[in-house]
């Protein structure tokens, strides 16, 4: 798959809800159930981040549920990229780029929204095709006001900014004309999530959903 396609495929799935959550699941038993919920609450691209054990097994059981959109987060090297695609998601989430990472995911057909901090990162990232790409860690470099000076300089690359992202502050960054979408950890707390409380977390993600992008 070309970064373009990837792009264009990740920007269709990003358009479907404003807020993709950010999840760290540490019981797959509990995935489906999460997927549910947030689907029923009308957010779809969901993000399980390798960051713990069962999060191969959490991909797996989410990618059953109808309606969901599941994709792996924090993938760090060509092996991240082929277990995750291997358990079953459709898209993949880094926090930053290299080129042994992107090289593998065009290869194996995963699309790829690859991480920038930086207007150089941003650039190279451009150069090579990728022209939507995760901004992070957003709140940490400068937030919403340094997200909306990169529209000025690169008006062709759309983001979603995550890091630091909450009910909060969503909105504003989602009023950027440079912002497709948010990342964020807010629709699926972890207490809610140990407890099963789905009804809590698809009230959670129908508020999420209601928020919009300019």
């Amino acid at each position: 798959m070309t970064p373009e396609a990837a792009t264009e495929r990740n920007l269709a799935v990003a358009r479907k809800a404003p807020v993709i959550p950010v999840l760290v699941i540490s019981d797959a038993g509990r995935a489906k159930g999460l997927a549910e919920a947030l689907v029923a609450g009308g957010i779809y691209a969901l993000e399980v981040t390798l960051r713990t054990p069962d999060a191969l097994a959490a991909i797996t059981a989410m990618a059953e549920v109808p309606g969901a959109i599941v994709g792996a987060g924090t993938l760090l090297s060509p092996d991240d990229a082929r277990r995750a695609q291997d358990a079953g998601a459709t898209f993949g989430v880094s926090p930053g780029s290299t080129e042994k990472l992107l090289d593998t995911a065009e290869a194996i057909g995963l699309p790829m929204l690859p991480g920038a901090a930086t207007a150089t990162e941003a650039m190279w990232l451009l150069e090579r095709g990728y022209g939507f790409q995760k901004f992070f860690p957003a709140e940490a470099i400068g937030g919403a006001p340094a997200l909306k000076s990169l529209a000025g300089p690169l008006p062709q690359i759309t983001f979603c900014p995550t890091g630091g992202i909450t009910a909060a502050n969503a909105q504003t960054y989602l009023s950027l004309p440079n912002t497709v979408c948010v990342g964020g950890s807010w629709v699926a707390p972890n207490d809610k999530v140990a407890a099963g409380d789905w009804a809590a977390i698809t009230a959670l993600a129908a508020e999420a959903a209601k928020l919009k992008a300019t």
